[in-house]
Formats: structure tokens, sequence, C-alpha cells
């Protein structure tokens, strides 16, 4: 692997960072203020790792001007320094480089379109009429359904899947293993027996979504499912059909998304939460992880549920308390009548 080197002002200036140090430093590499050494750039985003700065050997580190006095090395003050280094990491991500065109092991339908500039790898399907924009990368075992399309600059990375009828936005990025398109759970119930459903609806992905490994995004029963532009995904996450989310939501792994729900924009869900079906979820809503939601959230805010773990002796005699709660509060209302009275 080639280590790439950038000198200090040159990564100062393609963040519009103010830079106090030598700008002739090489940087060849990012690590955190532990870890760095020389040659290397760090950055302090989080103040629980304040407490790693002034002993760190970074050659460089990125800091807001807060935290400035209490660098020990060439600093570059930024307002947000996370952001600052979540632009400067892609200088130094070493993935390898596609390479442009249709591997010979890919299947591709006569019937689809592909871009002269995009890069279908090894043992990739593209099935009828699907169409494949400018600079898109499939890596390799992906599979395309038939009438699907993927907007320019996107990336399918290997073993992702697209069923029929996927509509991908512009710098869509789409981890291994994910499926978007599959079927959703629809069942009709007879006498005990279960008939399934056709789900004839799509999926529609605006630009710039980011979907993570072995996710899934089950197609609309009838309408498309919608995700946002902008929205972020984690790996392990479950979008049922008919789920509608809005632009620049984020969702944690493992959330579990019921059929039909409306998620408004700008809302973060964390980790392993889980939403009920058929219900409205209104813009800026934070849930905190394992909440579980089984109404609509008309309010803009921060919603959690479930308890945090404790002892396992403490955790049993709340246990049992919880139980006689309906208890409790009968009997400090017959109280409180008495005292009424």
């Amino acid at each position: 692997m080639v280590q790439k080197s950038f000198r200090l002002q040159e990564l100062a200036e393609a963040l519009g960072a103010e830079l106090r140090g030598d700008p002739d430093t090489a940087i060849s590499g990012l690590a955190t203020l532990q870890a760095a050494g020389p040659g290397q750039m760090s950055f302090l985003a989080n103040p629980a790792y304040a407490k790693y700065l002034a002993q760190t050997k970074a050659s460089a580190v990125i800091v807001s001007p807060a935290n400035a006095a209490d660098a020990p090395t060439n600093v570059l003050l930024l307002d947000n320094p996370y952001l600052g280094y979540a632009r400067i990491s892609h200088w130094f991500d070493a993935a390898p480089a596609p390479v442009v065109g249709i591997h010979p092991t890919a299947v591709v339908d006569p019937s689809a379109t592909v871009a002269d500039s995009a890069c279908v790898g090894p043992h990739v399907v593209i099935e009828a009429d699907a169409q494949i924009g400018d600079q898109v990368v499939i890596g390799a075992g992906c599979f395309i359904g038939a009438r699907s399309r993927i907007g320019d600059q996107s990336v399918l990375r290997p073993r992702a899947t697209l069923a029929h009828d996927v509509v991908l936005g512009q710098r869509c990025h789409i981890l291994s293993g994910a499926v978007i398109g599959s079927d959703g759970f629809g069942f009709a119930n007879e006498r005990g027996v279960w008939h399934r459903i056709a789900q004839v609806g799509g999926v529609v992905l605006g630009d710039d979504v980011e979907i993570g490994a072995n996710t899934t995004i089950d197609r609309g029963a009838v309408d498309d499912t919608v995700i946002g532009n902008g929205v972020k995904i984690d790996n392990l996450v479950q979008v049922a059909h008919n789920v509608r989310i809005g632009d620049h939501s984020a969702m944690a792994a493992k959330v579990g998304i019921a059929g039909s729900t409306k998620i408004g924009r700008h809302c973060v869900f964390g980790g392993a939460a889980g939403v009920a079906g058929h219900l409205e979820i209104t813009d800026q809503v934070q849930l905190t992880g394992m909440t579980m939601v089984t109404g609509d959230i008309a309010e803009p805010g921060v919603y959690s549920s479930g308890t945090s773990a404790d002892t396992n002796r403490q955790w049993r005699k709340n246990a049992v308390r919880f139980r006689q709660l309906d208890v409790l509060a009968r009997r400090v209302k017959e109280l409180e009548k008495k005292l009424e009275g």
C-alpha cells in the first residue's frame, strides 16, 4: 500500500482551518490522541478525551479554539473539529480504486443501461431495464433487479442486493449484505392460516443516503417505501413496508420500524429502538437506545423508555416493586380521599 502524505498547510487550506505551527509538517495518517505518533494527525471533539490532549505525540491536532492552549503540537483550529476530521478522513482512505468497466464474469441483461464511467465488479447480476448512472461502483456479487435505477456516483459494496423496481438517488452508499426491496411482512389470516400478500410497491431512496451492512428495507405493499435525502442508517436495521423516513434522519444499529410508520426529518434513533406500525413521529425527535414507541409523537424532543442496567440484586427488587405499582397507586388514592374527607 502506498502511504499518502500531505503538508499540514495543504490540509488546513482544504478545511478552511487556522493553522498554528509549522506549515511544512508532513502528515501521513490519522490516529486517536492516545495512539498517535509522529507524522499522524488527531482531533479532539468529545470533552471526555480532553485529558489525553496534553500528552499526545501527534504531529498535529484538530481542535476548537477553546482547547488550543492545551495542545503540545501543531494545531488546526475549527469550531467543529469532528466535522473537520470527517472531511479529512477521506484523504487517507486506503480503499482500492475501482476499475472502470464491466467485469467479464458479470451478467448484464442486454436491455439494461450501464454508463461508460460505471464500475461493475465480478459476478454482478443486472437484470432487464435496470439503469446504472455515471461513476457508479457496484462491488462483487451484487444483484440489481429489473427496472431498478442507481443514481450517479452511488456505491454498492460487495453482495448488496437491490430487488426489482428500486430507485437510488445520487451518491448513495449501500454496504455489504444490505437488501433493499425485499418483500414486506404481509399476510392475511383465515381461520388460523396465513396467506401471503404480494408486495407490489417499490423502494425509493433520495440523494446521499447511506445504508449499513445487513440492513433490510422492505418494498411497499401498495405504495413505495421512501427514504429521504441524506438519511443515514446503520447496520442490522429493519425498515418495514411503506415506512417513510424524512430527510437527514439517522438510525443506529438494530433499530426496527414496523410497517406504514412515518418518521419526520432530522430524527435520531439510538441503537435497538423500536417503533410500532401505523404511527407518525414528527421532526427532530431523538429516541435514546432501546426506546419502544407505541404511539404517535407530535412534539420534538428526546424520548426514552426502559430501565438502565443495575446489579441483579437491585434489578430484582425493582421488578417486584414495579408489579406493585398499581396496588400502591390505588392505596394512595384511598388515602387522599380519606385526607380530603
